[in-house]
């Protein structure tokens, strides 16, 4: 009997797990055999059912292939994968939403969750010089959307690392970086949040090639998402997230103590304040 298209208002990817789980179940195979057919985890499958990870339509047009579907779930999954997020950013979005702990470096500007709104709008048009207004306001909502997490008193926990530069790199002006380090230094005493600095002066470190975010919850797998200048990618294998996360327990060993990190921040604090008062 052909299959419906989903609602896409329903919850398109829960619907689409639990129909996936339908139709593995109905032509008996395990979750471990057909992820052995997709060339992944028992697992990864087990995340497609429960609806934690997006299914791709690569990996949809197999499964349509393998359970004779009919297309249903390449058809669907589009729906499914929706996202206010760009596409190399969107399912990274979903695992911080989901985090139970999120442990990051940025060597150049202030992680998305904790940027202002006028910080967050200087960057968004430094990467769109030339996009209409409203493109520049959804997307400043969009990253500022992110940041509600932080609103619980305890979870996710926040543990970040800034390259120097992200203190001294004047994003929209003094008065915007004043504004911006007073909002993270807000954070950290009222201890909802660890941040690290590492100094100019430790020279080389272990992510000299760009910012790196791990990623864990009680759901999955820690993942480990690296990114660059409008690209990004999303890995889940444990030698890949273990290599990563010795890159940042290294970054923790080059950094100040959270201690000499605010003393620093402060200070760069006052001296963004007297500039933009002169």
């Amino acid at each position: 009997m052909a299959r419906k298209n989903l609602d896409p208002s329903s919850s398109p990817r829960a619907l689409l797990g639990a129909e996936l789980r339908v139709a593995r179940e109905r032509a008996g195979m395990s979750q471990a055999e057909l992820g052995e057919r997709l060339f992944v985890s028992g697992t990864f499958i087990g995340q497609l059912e429960a609806g934690t990870r997006r299914m791709h339509l690569e990996y949809a047009k197999q499964i349509d292939e393998i359970l004779g579907t009919d297309g249903f779930f390449a058809r669907n999954c589009v729906a499914a994968a929706e996202s206010k997020y760009p596409d190399h950013f969107a399912e990274a979005a979903e695992a911080e939403a989901r985090a139970t702990a999120i442990r990051e470096y940025a060597p150049l500007t202030i992680p998305g969750l904790l940027q202002t709104e006028a910080y967050a709008r200087a960057v968004c048009r430094a990467y769109q010089p030339t996009a209409p207004e409203r493109v520049i306001d959804e997307l400043v909502t969009n990253r500022l959307d992110r940041a509600a997490l932080l609103a619980e008193p305890t979870t996710p926990l926040l543990w970040c690392v800034f390259g120097e530069a992200v203190l001294r790199c004047e994003v929209g002006g003094p008065g915007v970086m004043a504004e911006a380090l007073k909002h993270i230094t807000a954070l950290i005493r009222a201890h909802r949040i660890i941040v690290q600095v590492i100094p100019f002066r430790a020279g080389a470190h272990a992510a000299m090639g760009g910012s790196l975010q791990l990623l864990a919850s009680d759901d999955g797998p820690t993942l480990a998402y690296v990114q660059g200048n409008g690209t990004g990618q999303l890995f889940d294998d444990p030698a890949t997230v273990s290599r990563h996360s010795l890159t940042y327990d290294l970054l923790t060993a080059s950094a100040l103590s959270p201690a000499q990190s605010l003393a620093l921040i402060e200070s760069v604090v006052e001296g963004y304040e007297r500039e933009a008062a002169a």
